[in-house]
Protein backbone atom coordinates (compact mmCIF):
# COMPACT_ATOMS: atom_id res chain seq x y z
CA UNK A 1 0.00 0.00 0.00
CA UNK A 2 1.15 3.39 -0.90
CA UNK A 3 1.33 6.14 1.53
CA UNK A 4 -1.87 8.43 2.37
CA UNK A 5 -1.70 11.59 0.22
CA UNK A 6 -3.47 14.43 1.97
CA UNK A 7 -6.83 15.42 0.21
CA UNK A 8 -9.81 13.76 -1.43
CA UNK A 9 -10.83 12.66 -5.20
CA UNK A 10 -14.19 12.95 -6.26
CA UNK A 11 -15.33 11.70 -10.10
CA UNK A 12 -18.68 13.34 -11.12
CA UNK A 13 -20.64 11.84 -13.87
CA UNK A 14 -23.50 13.72 -15.15
CA UNK A 15 -26.37 11.70 -17.29
CA UNK A 16 -28.48 13.00 -19.60
CA UNK A 17 -30.18 12.65 -23.19
CA UNK A 18 -33.34 14.96 -23.87
CA UNK A 19 -36.94 13.34 -24.46
CA UNK A 20 -36.47 10.83 -26.93
CA UNK A 21 -39.34 8.58 -26.80
CA UNK A 22 -41.83 8.92 -30.28
CA UNK A 23 -39.32 11.29 -31.89
CA UNK A 24 -37.65 9.07 -34.51
CA UNK A 25 -35.37 6.28 -34.36
CA UNK A 26 -31.91 6.66 -36.11
CA UNK A 27 -29.45 8.52 -36.27
CA UNK A 28 -30.73 10.43 -33.49
CA UNK A 29 -33.90 9.79 -31.71
CA UNK A 30 -34.70 6.35 -29.71
CA UNK A 31 -31.49 4.80 -30.85
CA UNK A 32 -29.16 7.40 -29.32
CA UNK A 33 -30.81 6.43 -25.83
CA UNK A 34 -30.57 2.54 -26.76
CA UNK A 35 -26.80 2.96 -27.50
CA UNK A 36 -25.89 4.72 -24.69
CA UNK A 37 -28.34 2.51 -22.12
CA UNK A 38 -26.68 -0.88 -23.22
CA UNK A 39 -23.11 0.62 -23.92
CA UNK A 40 -22.71 3.09 -20.99
CA UNK A 41 -25.32 2.96 -18.00
CA UNK A 42 -25.40 -1.21 -18.29
CA UNK A 43 -21.65 -1.75 -17.96
CA UNK A 44 -21.00 1.74 -15.76
CA UNK A 45 -23.75 -0.33 -13.03
CA UNK A 46 -21.83 -3.65 -13.32
CA UNK A 47 -18.75 -2.18 -12.62
CA UNK A 48 -20.13 -0.10 -9.48
CA UNK A 49 -21.58 -3.48 -8.24
CA UNK A 50 -18.33 -4.93 -8.90
CA UNK A 51 -16.98 -2.33 -6.12
CA UNK A 52 -19.44 -3.02 -4.31
CA UNK A 53 -19.21 -6.16 -4.16
CA UNK A 54 -16.05 -6.14 -2.74
CA UNK A 55 -16.74 -3.46 -0.34
CA UNK A 56 -15.73 0.14 -1.91
CA UNK A 57 -18.20 2.67 -0.43
CA UNK A 58 -18.71 5.86 -1.56
CA UNK A 59 -17.02 5.52 -5.24
CA UNK A 60 -18.68 7.67 -7.20
CA UNK A 61 -21.34 11.15 -7.59
CA UNK A 62 -23.72 10.25 -10.29
CA UNK A 63 -26.26 12.93 -11.71
CA UNK A 64 -28.98 11.65 -13.55
CA UNK A 65 -31.07 13.86 -14.77
CA UNK A 66 -34.98 13.41 -14.45
CA UNK A 67 -35.48 13.46 -17.90
CA UNK A 68 -33.18 10.84 -18.61
CA UNK A 69 -34.28 9.01 -15.52
CA UNK A 70 -37.85 8.92 -17.11
CA UNK A 71 -36.96 7.47 -20.02
CA UNK A 72 -34.90 4.53 -18.24
CA UNK A 73 -38.36 3.67 -16.20
CA UNK A 74 -40.45 4.13 -19.76
CA UNK A 75 -41.87 0.43 -20.41
CA UNK A 76 -41.70 0.83 -23.83
CA UNK A 77 -38.22 2.03 -23.93
CA UNK A 78 -37.25 -1.10 -21.94
CA UNK A 79 -38.55 -3.05 -24.26
CA UNK A 80 -37.11 -2.01 -27.01
CA UNK A 81 -33.75 -1.59 -25.68
CA UNK A 82 -33.46 -5.31 -25.21
CA UNK A 83 -34.82 -5.61 -28.60
CA UNK A 84 -31.79 -3.71 -29.64
CA UNK A 85 -29.34 -5.35 -27.98
CA UNK A 86 -31.03 -8.81 -29.31
CA UNK A 87 -30.30 -7.48 -32.73
CA UNK A 88 -26.72 -6.29 -31.73
CA UNK A 89 -26.01 -10.03 -30.60
CA UNK A 90 -28.00 -11.37 -34.28
CA UNK A 91 -25.26 -9.14 -35.99
CA UNK A 92 -22.45 -10.85 -33.91
CA UNK A 93 -23.63 -14.22 -34.76
CA UNK A 94 -23.92 -13.49 -38.38
CA UNK A 95 -19.86 -12.05 -38.50
CA UNK A 96 -19.42 -15.28 -36.67
CA UNK A 97 -18.95 -17.47 -39.90
CA UNK A 98 -17.06 -15.45 -41.65
CA UNK A 99 -13.99 -16.33 -43.16
CA UNK A 100 -11.83 -13.70 -41.97
CA UNK A 101 -10.12 -14.88 -38.15
CA UNK A 102 -10.27 -11.38 -36.95
CA UNK A 103 -13.20 -10.59 -37.79
CA UNK A 104 -14.62 -14.37 -36.40
CA UNK A 105 -12.91 -12.72 -33.38
CA UNK A 106 -14.16 -9.54 -32.83
CA UNK A 107 -17.91 -11.07 -33.73
CA UNK A 108 -16.89 -13.18 -30.25
CA UNK A 109 -16.10 -10.19 -28.28
CA UNK A 110 -19.44 -8.28 -29.78
CA UNK A 111 -21.48 -11.46 -29.17
CA UNK A 112 -20.13 -11.59 -25.46
CA UNK A 113 -20.62 -8.22 -25.18
CA UNK A 114 -23.75 -8.08 -25.98
CA UNK A 115 -25.15 -11.18 -24.37
CA UNK A 116 -23.68 -9.64 -20.65
CA UNK A 117 -25.99 -6.85 -21.37
CA UNK A 118 -29.52 -8.77 -22.39
CA UNK A 119 -28.63 -10.55 -19.40
CA UNK A 120 -27.88 -7.54 -17.27
CA UNK A 121 -31.12 -5.67 -18.81
CA UNK A 122 -33.51 -9.21 -17.80
CA UNK A 123 -32.14 -8.93 -14.14
CA UNK A 124 -30.49 -6.33 -12.45
CA UNK A 125 -32.10 -3.48 -14.71
CA UNK A 126 -35.66 -5.75 -15.08
CA UNK A 127 -37.42 -2.97 -13.51
CA UNK A 128 -36.23 0.08 -14.97
CA UNK A 129 -33.49 2.84 -13.49
CA UNK A 130 -34.82 3.83 -10.36
CA UNK A 131 -34.59 0.76 -8.69
CA UNK A 132 -31.11 0.74 -9.74
CA UNK A 133 -30.52 3.94 -8.68
CA UNK A 134 -32.12 3.73 -5.24
CA UNK A 135 -29.76 0.71 -4.80
CA UNK A 136 -26.73 1.82 -5.36
CA UNK A 137 -27.58 5.15 -3.35
CA UNK A 138 -28.96 3.15 -0.28
CA UNK A 139 -25.90 1.15 -0.35
CA UNK A 140 -23.73 3.92 -0.03
CA UNK A 141 -21.85 3.34 -3.49
CA UNK A 142 -22.83 6.80 -4.86
CA UNK A 143 -24.40 10.46 -4.29
CA UNK A 144 -27.31 10.88 -6.34
CA UNK A 145 -27.00 14.90 -7.98
CA UNK A 146 -30.39 16.01 -8.93
CA UNK A 147 -31.06 18.99 -11.18
CA UNK A 148 -34.13 20.54 -13.33
CA UNK A 149 -36.53 18.65 -15.07
CA UNK A 150 -35.81 18.62 -18.38
CA UNK A 151 -32.07 20.90 -18.94
CA UNK A 152 -32.86 23.99 -19.58
CA UNK A 153 -30.05 26.35 -19.15
CA UNK A 154 -31.04 27.70 -16.15
CA UNK A 155 -29.38 31.51 -16.20
CA UNK A 156 -31.33 32.27 -19.51
CA UNK A 157 -34.87 31.50 -17.95
CA UNK A 158 -37.19 33.97 -16.55
CA UNK A 159 -36.54 34.43 -13.15
CA UNK A 160 -39.77 32.95 -12.18
CA UNK A 161 -39.19 30.30 -13.24
CA UNK A 162 -36.40 28.96 -12.26
CA UNK A 163 -38.10 27.81 -9.29
CA UNK A 164 -40.68 25.75 -11.05
CA UNK A 165 -37.87 23.72 -13.24
CA UNK A 166 -36.11 23.52 -9.95
CA UNK A 167 -38.70 22.38 -7.85
CA UNK A 168 -40.53 20.13 -10.73
CA UNK A 169 -37.32 18.23 -11.38
CA UNK A 170 -36.33 17.58 -7.49
CA UNK A 171 -39.88 16.35 -7.15
CA UNK A 172 -39.23 14.22 -9.61
CA UNK A 173 -35.86 12.66 -8.07
CA UNK A 174 -37.74 12.33 -4.58
CA UNK A 175 -40.66 10.21 -6.35
CA UNK A 176 -38.63 8.27 -8.43
CA UNK A 177 -35.52 7.57 -6.16
CA UNK A 178 -37.28 8.57 -2.56
CA UNK A 179 -35.23 11.06 -1.64
CA UNK A 180 -34.96 14.96 -2.44
CA UNK A 181 -31.32 15.72 -3.80
CA UNK A 182 -29.45 18.41 -1.62
CA UNK A 183 -26.97 18.46 -4.56
CA UNK A 184 -27.26 18.92 -8.30
CA UNK A 185 -25.22 19.36 -11.98
CA UNK A 186 -26.90 22.46 -13.15
CA UNK A 187 -27.24 22.15 -16.67
CA UNK A 188 -23.92 22.82 -18.89
CA UNK A 189 -22.55 23.61 -15.60
CA UNK A 190 -24.21 27.22 -16.21
CA UNK A 191 -24.15 29.64 -12.99
CA UNK A 192 -25.29 33.27 -12.53
CA UNK A 193 -25.48 35.11 -8.93
CA UNK A 194 -29.41 35.52 -9.42
CA UNK A 195 -29.69 31.89 -9.05
CA UNK A 196 -28.61 32.01 -5.61
CA UNK A 197 -31.83 32.70 -4.20
CA UNK A 198 -33.96 29.71 -5.90
CA UNK A 199 -30.83 27.52 -5.13
CA UNK A 200 -30.98 27.99 -1.47
CA UNK A 201 -35.02 28.18 -1.59
CA UNK A 202 -35.12 24.32 -3.43
CA UNK A 203 -33.14 23.03 -1.36
CA UNK A 204 -29.96 22.59 -2.90
CA UNK A 205 -26.74 22.66 -0.62
CA UNK A 206 -24.22 22.22 -3.21
CA UNK A 207 -23.76 21.95 -7.13
CA UNK A 208 -21.08 21.37 -10.18
CA UNK A 209 -19.14 24.52 -11.78
CA UNK A 210 -16.62 25.26 -13.96
CA UNK A 211 -13.11 25.48 -12.69
CA UNK A 212 -13.30 28.61 -14.88
CA UNK A 213 -15.87 30.12 -13.34
CA UNK A 214 -14.42 29.86 -9.96
CA UNK A 215 -10.82 31.08 -11.30
CA UNK A 216 -12.34 34.53 -12.73
CA UNK A 217 -13.73 34.94 -9.10
CA UNK A 218 -10.45 34.54 -7.73
CA UNK A 219 -10.39 31.20 -6.54
CA UNK A 220 -9.18 28.06 -7.08
CA UNK A 221 -9.41 24.09 -7.97
CA UNK A 222 -8.32 22.93 -4.45
CA UNK A 223 -11.89 22.95 -2.57
CA UNK A 224 -15.69 24.09 -2.85
CA UNK A 225 -16.59 28.03 -2.28
CA UNK A 226 -19.23 29.07 -0.65
CA UNK A 227 -21.56 31.69 -2.55
CA UNK A 228 -20.85 35.20 -1.30
CA UNK A 229 -24.43 36.12 0.93
CA UNK A 230 -25.58 32.45 1.04
CA UNK A 231 -24.63 28.86 2.29
CA UNK A 232 -24.26 27.81 -1.08
CA UNK A 233 -21.37 26.02 -1.72
CA UNK A 234 -20.13 25.41 -5.34
CA UNK A 235 -17.72 22.85 -6.68
CA UNK A 236 -15.46 23.61 -9.57
CA UNK A 237 -13.86 20.51 -11.97
CA UNK A 238 -10.50 20.20 -12.01
CA UNK A 239 -9.43 21.06 -15.50
CA UNK A 240 -6.05 19.49 -15.01
CA UNK A 241 -7.20 15.95 -14.30
CA UNK A 242 -10.61 16.17 -15.80
CA UNK A 243 -8.95 16.64 -19.51
CA UNK A 244 -6.49 13.81 -19.14
CA UNK A 245 -9.52 11.96 -20.26
CA UNK A 246 -11.95 15.05 -21.46
CA UNK A 247 -9.70 16.74 -23.79
CA UNK A 248 -10.64 15.44 -27.72
CA UNK A 249 -6.59 16.00 -28.78
CA UNK A 250 -4.63 14.60 -26.04
CA UNK A 251 -7.20 12.37 -23.68
CA UNK A 252 -6.66 9.13 -23.00
CA UNK A 253 -9.61 7.91 -25.24
CA UNK A 254 -7.86 9.23 -28.34
CA UNK A 255 -4.93 6.41 -27.79
CA UNK A 256 -4.22 4.18 -31.13
CA UNK A 257 -5.18 0.76 -29.25
CA UNK A 258 -8.17 1.43 -28.03
CA UNK A 259 -11.54 0.94 -30.16
CA UNK A 260 -12.35 3.09 -33.23
CA UNK A 261 -15.81 4.67 -32.61
CA UNK A 262 -16.55 6.20 -35.98
CA UNK A 263 -15.33 3.29 -38.17
CA UNK A 264 -17.99 0.45 -38.92
CA UNK A 265 -18.32 -2.22 -40.97
CA UNK A 266 -20.45 -1.61 -44.08
CA UNK A 267 -23.16 -3.99 -43.50
CA UNK A 268 -23.62 -5.28 -39.56
CA UNK A 269 -22.37 -2.01 -37.87
CA UNK A 270 -19.88 -3.87 -35.96
CA UNK A 271 -16.76 -1.60 -35.27
CA UNK A 272 -13.68 -3.76 -36.08
CA UNK A 273 -10.78 -1.28 -36.23
CA UNK A 274 -8.60 0.37 -33.43
CA UNK A 275 -7.93 4.20 -33.70
CA UNK A 276 -4.50 3.58 -34.63
CA UNK A 277 -4.23 7.45 -36.59
CA UNK A 278 -6.71 10.19 -36.33
CA UNK A 279 -8.68 11.19 -39.33
CA UNK A 280 -7.31 7.85 -41.73
CA UNK A 281 -9.62 5.66 -42.92
CA UNK A 282 -10.11 2.17 -42.48
CA UNK A 283 -7.74 1.12 -44.74
CA UNK A 284 -4.97 2.57 -42.50
CA UNK A 285 -6.43 1.40 -39.52
CA UNK A 286 -5.27 -2.05 -36.93
CA UNK A 287 -7.32 -4.17 -36.54
CA UNK A 288 -8.77 -3.92 -33.00
CA UNK A 289 -7.48 -6.23 -30.72
CA UNK A 290 -8.75 -6.39 -27.13
CA UNK A 291 -5.76 -7.60 -25.42
CA UNK A 292 -4.24 -4.67 -26.83
CA UNK A 293 -6.98 -2.08 -25.55
CA UNK A 294 -6.82 -3.72 -21.79
CA UNK A 295 -2.65 -3.10 -21.58
CA UNK A 296 -3.90 0.15 -22.78
CA UNK A 297 -5.75 0.99 -20.15
CA UNK A 298 -3.57 -0.64 -17.32
CA UNK A 299 -1.15 1.77 -18.58
CA UNK A 300 -3.45 5.01 -18.75
CA UNK A 301 -5.17 3.91 -15.25
CA UNK A 302 -1.44 4.08 -13.91
CA UNK A 303 -0.79 7.22 -15.32
CA UNK A 304 -3.89 8.78 -14.12
CA UNK A 305 -3.13 7.65 -10.34
CA UNK A 306 0.02 9.26 -10.41
CA UNK A 307 -1.70 12.70 -12.33
CA UNK A 308 -4.37 12.61 -9.50
CA UNK A 309 -1.62 11.95 -6.89
CA UNK A 310 0.71 14.89 -8.00
CA UNK A 311 -2.20 16.78 -8.21
CA UNK A 312 -3.78 16.69 -4.53
CA UNK A 313 -0.06 17.24 -3.51
CA UNK A 314 0.28 20.54 -5.41
CA UNK A 315 -3.02 21.60 -3.70
CA UNK A 316 -1.54 20.83 -0.73
CA UNK A 317 1.63 22.76 -1.07
CA UNK A 318 -0.45 25.45 -2.69
CA UNK A 319 -3.18 25.92 0.08
CA UNK A 320 -1.37 24.29 3.02
CA UNK A 321 -4.07 22.65 3.37
CA UNK A 322 -6.00 19.01 2.37
CA UNK A 323 -7.08 19.81 -0.80
CA UNK A 324 -9.94 18.57 -3.27
CA UNK A 325 -9.48 16.99 -6.96
CA UNK A 326 -12.90 16.98 -8.90
CA UNK A 327 -13.03 15.44 -12.01
CA UNK A 328 -15.72 15.84 -14.13
CA UNK A 329 -18.15 13.98 -17.03
CA UNK A 330 -20.35 13.02 -19.32
CA UNK A 331 -21.61 9.58 -18.50
CA UNK A 332 -21.89 8.92 -21.75
CA UNK A 333 -17.96 9.36 -22.50
CA UNK A 334 -17.57 5.95 -20.82
CA UNK A 335 -18.67 2.85 -22.83
CA UNK A 336 -20.46 4.39 -25.63
CA UNK A 337 -18.22 6.67 -27.24
CA UNK A 338 -14.98 5.27 -25.41
CA UNK A 339 -15.53 1.42 -25.32
CA UNK A 340 -13.16 1.17 -22.67
CA UNK A 341 -14.32 3.46 -20.52
CA UNK A 342 -15.90 1.59 -17.58
CA UNK A 343 -13.57 -0.79 -17.49
CA UNK A 344 -11.05 2.30 -16.55
CA UNK A 345 -13.44 3.66 -14.19
CA UNK A 346 -13.56 0.14 -12.40
CA UNK A 347 -9.64 -0.32 -12.41
CA UNK A 348 -8.94 3.78 -11.33
CA UNK A 349 -11.25 3.88 -8.33
CA UNK A 350 -9.19 0.05 -7.05
CA UNK A 351 -5.53 1.87 -7.84
CA UNK A 352 -6.51 5.25 -6.33
CA UNK A 353 -7.48 3.85 -3.38
CA UNK A 354 -4.81 1.12 -3.53
CA UNK A 355 -2.13 4.43 -4.28
CA UNK A 356 -3.50 6.16 -0.53
CA UNK A 357 -5.82 8.58 -2.18
CA UNK A 358 -8.77 9.09 -0.39
CA UNK A 359 -11.55 8.75 -3.12
CA UNK A 360 -15.25 9.92 -1.90
CA UNK A 361 -18.29 11.62 -3.11
CA UNK A 362 -18.88 15.57 -3.15
CA UNK A 363 -21.33 15.12 -0.47
CA UNK A 364 -19.12 13.68 2.06
CA UNK A 365 -15.92 15.50 0.78
CA UNK A 366 -17.64 18.83 1.95
CA UNK A 367 -18.83 17.08 5.36
CA UNK A 368 -14.65 16.12 5.61
CA UNK A 369 -14.18 20.28 5.27
CA UNK A 370 -13.06 20.79 1.89
CA UNK A 371 -14.66 24.51 1.48
CA UNK A 372 -11.64 27.09 0.89
CA UNK A 373 -13.60 30.01 1.78
CA UNK A 374 -15.95 32.41 0.11
CA UNK A 375 -16.53 34.11 -3.11
CA UNK A 376 -18.35 36.90 -5.08
CA UNK A 377 -19.19 33.73 -8.37
CA UNK A 378 -20.18 35.37 -11.21
CA UNK A 379 -21.76 34.13 -14.56
CA UNK A 380 -20.27 31.43 -16.63
CA UNK A 381 -21.16 28.06 -17.69
CA UNK A 382 -18.48 24.48 -19.81
CA UNK A 383 -19.38 25.72 -22.93
CA UNK A 384 -17.02 27.00 -25.52
CA UNK A 385 -16.34 30.31 -24.46
CA UNK A 386 -17.14 29.95 -21.07
CA UNK A 387 -20.15 31.68 -21.18
CA UNK A 388 -23.53 31.61 -22.55
CA UNK A 389 -22.80 31.96 -26.08
CA UNK A 390 -23.75 28.14 -27.10
CA UNK A 391 -27.18 28.69 -26.51
CA UNK A 392 -27.81 32.26 -27.09
CA UNK A 393 -25.32 33.04 -29.61
CA UNK A 394 -26.34 34.72 -33.02
CA UNK A 395 -26.96 32.02 -34.43
CA UNK A 396 -29.58 30.31 -31.86
CA UNK A 397 -30.78 33.94 -30.94
CA UNK A 398 -34.31 32.77 -32.63
CA UNK A 399 -34.73 29.68 -29.78
CA UNK A 400 -33.35 32.05 -26.91
CA UNK A 401 -36.39 34.83 -28.14
CA UNK A 402 -38.63 31.83 -28.41
CA UNK A 403 -38.15 30.27 -25.29
CA UNK A 404 -38.87 33.28 -23.45
CA UNK A 405 -41.96 33.88 -24.73
CA UNK A 406 -42.90 30.66 -23.78
CA UNK A 407 -42.50 31.34 -20.25
CA UNK A 408 -43.82 34.60 -20.51
CA UNK A 409 -46.83 32.65 -21.79
CA UNK A 410 -46.67 30.29 -19.16
CA UNK A 411 -46.40 32.77 -16.27
CA UNK A 412 -49.65 34.61 -17.70
CA UNK A 413 -51.78 32.15 -18.01
CA UNK A 414 -51.13 30.16 -14.83
CA UNK A 415 -52.00 33.50 -13.40
CA UNK A 416 -55.14 33.60 -14.84
CA UNK A 417 -55.95 30.35 -13.84
CA UNK A 418 -55.24 31.06 -10.27
CA UNK A 419 -57.19 34.33 -10.04
CA UNK A 420 -60.12 32.67 -11.80
CA UNK A 421 -59.97 30.12 -9.11
CA UNK A 422 -59.46 27.19 -11.27
CA UNK A 423 -56.37 25.54 -9.64
CA UNK A 424 -58.83 23.60 -6.91
CA UNK A 425 -57.89 19.91 -8.65
CA UNK A 426 -55.51 18.56 -10.81
CA UNK A 427 -55.62 19.99 -13.79
CA UNK A 428 -53.78 17.32 -16.60
CA UNK A 429 -54.06 20.01 -19.31
CA UNK A 430 -51.61 22.25 -17.73
CA UNK A 431 -49.28 19.18 -16.23
CA UNK A 432 -48.63 18.41 -19.89
CA UNK A 433 -48.49 22.06 -20.67
CA UNK A 434 -45.69 22.74 -18.51
CA UNK A 435 -44.21 19.19 -19.53
CA UNK A 436 -44.16 20.07 -23.36
CA UNK A 437 -42.74 23.19 -22.05
CA UNK A 438 -39.48 21.58 -20.41
CA UNK A 439 -38.93 19.52 -23.21
CA UNK A 440 -39.13 23.02 -25.03
CA UNK A 441 -36.36 24.52 -22.93
CA UNK A 442 -33.90 21.57 -23.28
CA UNK A 443 -30.35 23.36 -23.70
CA UNK A 444 -29.92 19.99 -26.11
CA UNK A 445 -31.22 21.54 -29.10
CA UNK A 446 -29.28 24.81 -29.60
CA UNK A 447 -26.23 22.97 -28.03
CA UNK A 448 -26.52 20.69 -31.51
CA UNK A 449 -27.37 24.09 -33.49
CA UNK A 450 -24.36 25.78 -32.42
CA UNK A 451 -21.96 22.63 -32.76
CA UNK A 452 -23.38 22.35 -36.04
CA UNK A 453 -24.51 18.66 -35.04
CA UNK A 454 -27.75 17.00 -36.47
CA UNK A 455 -29.22 20.87 -36.66
CA UNK A 456 -32.09 19.95 -38.81
CA UNK A 457 -33.23 17.16 -36.17
CA UNK A 458 -32.13 20.01 -33.58
CA UNK A 459 -34.48 22.74 -34.94
CA UNK A 460 -37.60 20.14 -35.51
CA UNK A 461 -37.57 19.47 -31.94
CA UNK A 462 -37.75 22.80 -30.59
CA UNK A 463 -40.03 23.87 -33.16
CA UNK A 464 -42.25 20.80 -32.18
CA UNK A 465 -42.21 21.21 -28.87
CA UNK A 466 -43.14 24.83 -29.08
CA UNK A 467 -45.83 24.67 -31.63
CA UNK A 468 -47.40 21.93 -28.85
CA UNK A 469 -47.20 24.37 -25.82
CA UNK A 470 -49.34 27.16 -28.22
CA UNK A 471 -51.64 24.96 -29.33
CA UNK A 472 -52.46 23.59 -26.15
CA UNK A 473 -52.41 26.88 -24.29
CA UNK A 474 -54.44 28.72 -26.72
CA UNK A 475 -57.22 25.45 -25.79
CA UNK A 476 -56.79 26.19 -22.16
CA UNK A 477 -56.76 30.68 -22.71
CA UNK A 478 -59.89 29.90 -24.87
CA UNK A 479 -61.78 27.40 -22.17
CA UNK A 480 -62.06 25.04 -23.93
CA UNK A 481 -61.75 22.40 -21.27
CA UNK A 482 -62.44 19.52 -23.07
CA UNK A 483 -60.60 20.01 -26.01
CA UNK A 484 -57.59 20.70 -23.87
CA UNK A 485 -57.45 17.43 -21.99
CA UNK A 486 -57.76 15.35 -25.45
CA UNK A 487 -55.07 17.29 -26.84
CA UNK A 488 -52.86 16.70 -23.82
CA UNK A 489 -53.86 13.27 -23.65
CA UNK A 490 -52.83 12.40 -26.91
CA UNK A 491 -49.33 14.74 -26.15
CA UNK A 492 -48.56 12.77 -22.55
CA UNK A 493 -48.79 9.47 -25.31
CA UNK A 494 -46.22 10.94 -26.50
CA UNK A 495 -44.04 13.30 -24.37
CA UNK A 496 -45.39 12.64 -20.87
CA UNK A 497 -42.46 12.46 -19.53
CA UNK A 498 -42.97 13.24 -15.57
CA UNK A 499 -46.40 11.35 -14.49
CA UNK A 500 -45.78 12.57 -10.70
CA UNK A 501 -46.16 16.51 -12.01
CA UNK A 502 -48.89 18.64 -10.49
CA UNK A 503 -48.30 21.92 -12.29
CA UNK A 504 -50.50 23.38 -9.41
CA UNK A 505 -47.77 23.06 -6.85
CA UNK A 506 -44.93 25.17 -8.71
CA UNK A 507 -47.29 28.50 -9.25
CA UNK A 508 -46.92 30.37 -6.21
CA UNK A 509 -49.95 30.90 -4.18
CA UNK A 510 -51.60 28.02 -5.81
CA UNK A 511 -54.47 26.78 -3.69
Amino acid sequence: MTPPVPGSFCLVLHSHLPWLPGHGVWPLGEEWLFQAWAESYVPLVAELDSLAAEGHRDVLTLGVTPVLAAQLDHPRMRADTQTWVGLWQQRAREMGFDDDPHRRGTAAHEYAAASRVQGLLESRWRAGGAPVLRSLRDGGVVELLGGPAAHPLLPLLQPEFVATALDSGLADSAWRHGVRPRGIWAPECAWSPALASAFTSAGISHFVVDEQTVGDAGGHPHGAWRVAGSDLLAVPRDLDVTNLIWSSRSGYPGAAAYRDFHAREEFTGIRLWAITEPDVGVEHKSPYDPVAAAAQVDADVEHFVSAVRARLGHAHEVTGTPGLVVAAYDTELFGHWWHEGPAFLGKAIRALRAAGVTVTTVGQALAAGHVAGELDLGPGSWGAGKDFSVWDGPGVRQIAHENEWLQRRWLDLVGRERAAGRLQTRRPDLDQLLTSLFHALSSDWAFLVTRGQSVDYARRRAELHRRDFHQLAQLVQDGRRDDARAEASRLAARDGAFPSLDARVTVPHAT
